[in-house]
């Protein structure tokens, strides 16, 4: 798997481009920040189409491209966990009438669950339903790579913030231990913000995991 990392917007979100290997075209696309631009621009000058966005929960700085890439791009599919959905059409749920800009897009074109696996331009996903972070939080895994896209749930020394709605700390934790931390160690992990880690350094050193 090639794995191109953008780091967008204010909230500094890490968008993630995946494609098979080096010579193809094609992509699945890993979350959007705030500013999009920076990610349509790499997109154009790689000639790379993406085919789907699949979204790691429904926060404003995670899906604000939306919009984006389906003008853009009007045959991507966009992936989200069912109970994140209505945070792409309503923006009292996806934070966004909060911070002062209100935000919508179109609905979802997938609905993600535990365990489902997303199979897309050679690239197999298996979907961890973790929530905490938001109610619909996922994390997505490629057992082929050993490589774990954690979203807002699992950070390098740190975990996911649960004091907005639909937060649970217990819940996050519990998810964190019991699905992302049966992984093998040597698991890398690609966080929605921050540096990449480890699944073994997490387990060893994550001051709320331990």
């Amino acid at each position: 798997m090639i794995i191109k990392q953008l780091i967008l917007g204010d909230y500094q979100t890490n968008s993630y481009v995946l494609r098979k290997d080096s010579s193809s075209t094609a992509a699945v696309i890993i979350d959007t920040g705030l500013d999009s631009a920076p990610l349509l621009s790499f997109l154009d000058e790689n000639d790379i189409i993406p085919a789907a966005l699949i979204l790691t929960h429904g926060h404003i700085d995670h899906i604000k491209g939306c919009s984006d890439l389906r003008s853009k791009y009007p045959d991507i599919e966009v992936y989200i966990h069912n109970e994140d959905a209505q945070m792409l059409t309503e923006s009292e749920k996806n934070l966004s009438q909060m911070a002062g800009e209100p935000f919508v897009t179109s609905k979802h074109d997938h609905l993600l669950n535990d365990s489902d696996t997303i199979d897309i331009v050679g690239i197999s996903l298996k979907v961890f339903h973790t929530p905490g972070h938001t109610q619909g939080g996922i994390c997505l895994y490629s057992a082929k790579d050993n490589i774990l896209f954690s979203g807002d749930t699992l950070f390098a020394d740190s975990v996911g913030r649960t004091d907005l709605p639909g937060g649970s700390m217990k819940k996050l934790i519990e998810g964190i231990k019991t699905k992302l931390f049966t992984l093998p160690a040597e698991t890398l992990v690609y966080p929605g913000h921050g540096p990449s880690t480890t699944i073994g350094q997490e387990k060893t050193y994550n001051q709320y995991l331990i």
